[in-house]
């Protein structure tokens, strides 16, 4: 009865990795994804900007390891790129440093949060901040602080009964749109106008996306990324 009693107040010390090596954290997010070689996905996509006129657009993103993306959508110019990619390679290029900063509850979940800095001046990231499920080995948030587009983040909420618990059911992007190349039609208004409204505002956006059917692992064709965007 004793050592059964024990069992009990270890399950859940037992449950959270004992390890706080950042690197092995990373390590074992980007391991969690690499058994997804491939998927395809539809997406809805709703771009949230105050004074900006822009329908909620469908597209489909096809993507194959390491970091090859196509975005199938008319509008795709106008969503910032970083929007569109979740994968652990996407954020870990290069070398960098990896600092462990501390353990959180956020959105209900126990994270630890990595912050990781580039290694050499010839990256604009500045800095990555990460909120790692460590008992999925999954990312639930990144913030990245770069030295021309300001700060954006990212926030990921996941299905667990999706059966890939590395793929995200919805993402939230949060940006500085100062430098998004945003097309006259959907503004009505010329470069002057729209430099006004980004000093004047701040100039922040969000976009919001909804991912359904995806179709894993399924070999899809190099040459469907080098198709012409």
């Amino acid at each position: 009865m004793k050592k059964f009693f024990i069992l009990i107040i270890l399950i859940p010390f037992l449950s959270f990795p004992q390890s706080k090596d950042p690197r092995i954290i990373l390590d074992n997010v980007k391991k969690t994804f690499s058994k997804i070689k491939d998927y395809e996905v539809s997406v809805d996509i709703k771009l949230d900007v105050s004074f900006l006129k822009v329908p909620e657009t469908h597209a489909t993103i096809y993507y194959k390891q390491p970091d090859k993306i196509y975005i199938a959508s008319k509008d795709f110019a106008l969503l910032p790129k970083g929007a569109l990619d979740f994968s652990p390679a996407g954020f870990m290029k290069g070398n960098y440093t990896a600092l462990f900063d501390r353990e959180e509850i956020y959105d209900g979940t126990k994270t630890v949060v990595i912050k990781t800095i580039p290694l050499g001046e010839s990256s604009d990231i500045v800095l990555t901040t990460f909120w790692i499920d460590p008992s999925k080995n999954i990312i639930r948030k990144v913030e990245v602080s770069t030295k021309v587009n300001g700060t954006f983040t990212i926030e990921l909420k996941y299905d667990a009964n999706s059966g890939y618990i590395q793929l995200p059911s919805s993402l939230v992007f949060k940006f500085n749109i100062s430098k998004l190349n945003i097309p006259k039609r959907f503004t009505n208004q010329d470069e002057s106008e729209q430099s006004k409204n980004y000093s004047k505002k701040s100039a922040t956006g969000t976009v919001y996306i909804v991912y359904s059917n995806y179709k894993v692992n399924r070999g899809l064709p190099d040459s469907l990324f080098n198709t012409k965007k």
